[in-house]
């Protein structure tokens, strides 16, 4: 499964502490993430991450591309909605784009908490259930 990381500035020791903590779930996933809050992560935890360019330069725009071409599976956007600097990156177009391919789109700790819990559960497939074969989700219907 592959899975972007954004933080806006504020909260990119939160995403180092999200990362840490799940270290082990995410470990077992592809990791993406725009190019500061790649290495805070990659710091924090070890893990290999594949960085964009940052959210000024466009980072989060890459991120928005693999998920319009359907290769993102799970999005968690760690947003400031108090102190978002000007050039930080703008969640209401990943959001969208989110909503339009089905892609789980976290933009707090507690959700991000939800998705990775699940996800590591098993309960949650969310590729599968977006593009393949729904007979083994029947559960869900």
């Amino acid at each position: 499964m592959k899975i972007a990381l954004i933080a806006h500035d504020e909260k990119k020791p939160q995403m180092a502490r999200l990362a840490a903590a799940y270290r082990e779930i995410l470990r077992g996933h592809e990791l993406f993430a725009t190019g500061h809050t790649g290495k805070v992560v990659a710091d924090a935890t070890g893990l290999t991450v594949k960085c964009f360019n940052s959210g000024p330069l466009g980072g989060d725009q890459e991120i928005g591309a693999l998920i319009a071409q359907n290769k993102m599976d799970l999005v968690i956007f760690l947003r400031d909605p108090l102190t978002a600097q000007p050039h930080e990156p703008d969640v209401n177009a990943l959001i969208r784009l989110a909503d339009v391919y089905d892609t789980p789109l976290a933009t707090n700790f507690g959700t991000a908490e939800v998705l990775l819990r699940g996800l590591d559960a098993g309960f949650v497939d969310f590729r599968q259930l977006v593009n393949g074969d729904e007979s083994k989700h029947e559960h869900y219907e």
